[in-house]
């Protein structure tokens, strides 16, 4: 049998150096055993700029933007259509200052607060745990709430899994619930103790975390929901492998079902790329830091191995994306970015990050949905548009619950001066029509990669595509042309037996079919 391992490092790590050599990639069909979690294509939804108040939520008595109890209807219709598998909120940052009760029941009786994490704005909380839950059950996406624990208390929290898990009784948090509107429970499995606890969910030391959700942990129960809860740790935000060592060392696997680790690709945090006036340069450097995700989920993953290697404890990458300057004539703390075809190579390569390690990584939420970083929706009013980053999202749900096929890949370099990175990315998976569908990223901005796929005993008759690819890599959607970029027909393949050809333009992101 293959070894799963040394499969994840020809994916990554083997390079061709002499100048025009063939990219291939050899499919493994025999060897396919792991499921590609739908989780994996998940979502952020956090209280920090327009996310939420203009992004997905618009107030009941607007009467310009089509709405349904205040939520954006244009929005869910939008997200519906990518199959969005879960949502998390309400942060971020902003859950560590989130008091749950101060946002729920009649919308003049809610706590007006300031939102200190993100601008100092005001929040008057008329959107809050019922209107989040409901919203979800609208998209069919399954809700993920993250806990204050930094701000919080262990009783708040555990009302909260009471509120909105309990079955109907006569306890006063249930009678609550049904008085603000909401008879049955709405099972929320996916619970973040804490977010980021090593930095502003508490500034905390592993050991001191460990004890804090092991607390946490023990109090917050399941309320007759069938399939548990499903308890997602804090872990690293960098390299920082002795935090994870820490946390599945220390917290009994009876406690945790989930580590969350976050990693942005930044090329400096004192100065970020603007969104859509960037180098060549920049853009390289972008791609180098995308591509540490291989070698982030690697290392943790490892560390997990060490502790739990029978991969009950997922590891969930629940903030992932693109930081870029924030728009000129914004407000910096809002974090509103334009999305180019860079976030497409962006989002194209780290899903197949994702796909590659599914025995591990089974969700990843991008940061953000709307309005706020990587975002996959723009909102101007009444108008709304579609990134580059969502066309990538829809062309790539095919794999949400596939079979994973693993893949030997050997790629050319995309070489920057003295510095050079994998040009090619890919990963792919059978359905369950038996249809098999191959996502591959050429990242180099000037060179087109001819490709050659070996379908190994892989049955095919027919191949078709789709291509996302602009001229620049600069371009992106705006609100005068929304749709500047959408995917395409892809005709640039062969087929020719159980060998395919392919021939992929510069900066492109390609999904094939095979049946």
């Amino acid at each position: 049998m293959i070894n799963r391992k040394i499969l994840t490092l020809a994916v990554a790590c083997f390079f061709i150096h002499a100048s025009g050599a063939q990219n291939k990639i050899v499919l493994h069909v025999a060897e396919a055993r792991d499921t590609i979690s739908k989780n994996i294509y998940g979502h952020f939804a956090e209280h920090l700029g327009r996310c939420i108040y203009g992004g997905f939520y618009v107030g009941e008595n607007n009467k310009t933007i089509p709405n349904r109890n205040g939520i954006r209807l244009d929005v869910v219709d939008a997200l519906k259509k990518l199959k969005i598998p879960v949502l998390r909120w309400p942060g971020g940052c902003f859950a560590d200052n989130y008091h749950w009760k101060d946002a729920i029941g009649p919308k003049n009786k809610r706590k007006k607060i300031e939102n200190v994490m993100w601008g100092n704005v005001p929040e008057d909380n008329s959107f809050g745990t019922n209107e989040f839950l409901d919203m979800c059950e609208m998209m069919g996406a399954d809700p993920y709430l993250a806990v204050n624990m930094g701000g919080g208390t262990v009783q708040e929290a555990a009302e909260w899994v009471q509120y909105v898990n309990h079955a109907n009784g006569s306890s006063m948090l249930t009678d609550m619930r049904q008085q603000n509107g909401r008879a049955k429970p709405w099972l929320v499995k996916y619970w973040g103790i804490g977010n980021e606890s090593w930095d502003c969910g508490g500034h905390m030391t592993a050991d001191y975390y460990v004890n804090e959700f092991k607390k946490y942990a023990t109090f917050m129960t399941n309320y007759n929901n069938s399939e548990g809860l499903f308890r997602i740790a804090v872990g690293p935000g960098t390299e920082d492998y002795s935090w994870t060592e820490t946390v599945m060392s220390k917290v009994p696997l009876k406690m945790i079902d989930g580590l969350s680790v976050h990693h942005y690709s930044v090329i400096d945090w004192s100065k970020k790329s603007n969104a859509t006036q960037f180098s060549e340069a920049e853009y390289f450097r972008t791609m180098s830091e995308a591509w540490r995700m291989e070698r982030f989920v690697t290392k943790n993953s490892e560390v997990m191995d060490k502790y739990d290697p029978t991969k009950k404890v997922a590891l969930v990458v629940d903030e992932w994306g693109g930081w870029y300057e924030s728009e000129p004539g914004t407000n910096g703390a809002f974090l509103y970015q334009q999305n180019s075809m860079r976030d497409a190579m962006t989002a194209g390569l780290t899903l197949n990050v994702f796909n590659n390690h599914c025995d591990r990584v089974r969700m990843a939420n991008l940061a953000q949905a709307v309005n706020v970083l990587q975002s996959m929706i723009l909102t101007k009013e009444e108008k709304m548009i579609l990134t580059p980053t969502y066309h990538v999202m829809e062309m790539y749900n095919v794999h949400q619950n596939a079979l994973m096929i693993p893949i030997t890949l050997t790629s050319n370099n995309y070489v920057m001066g003295d510095k050079k990175i994998q040009a090619v990315s890919a990963s792919a998976s059978k359905d369950k029509t038996g249809a098999v569908h191959i996502s591959l990223v050429n990242m180099d901005a000037g060179k087109e990669q001819e490709l050659t796929i070996d379908l190994g005993d892989l049955p095919a008759i027919s191949v078709s595509g789709r291509i996302l690819h602009s001229d620049k890599l600069q371009d992106y959607n705006s609100f005068e042309h929304t749709d500047k970029i959408k995917p395409t027909l892809f005709t640039d393949v062969v087929l020719n037996g159980t060998r395919l050809t392919v021939k992929m333009p510069p900066v492109s992101v390609i999904v094939l079919t095979l049946k």
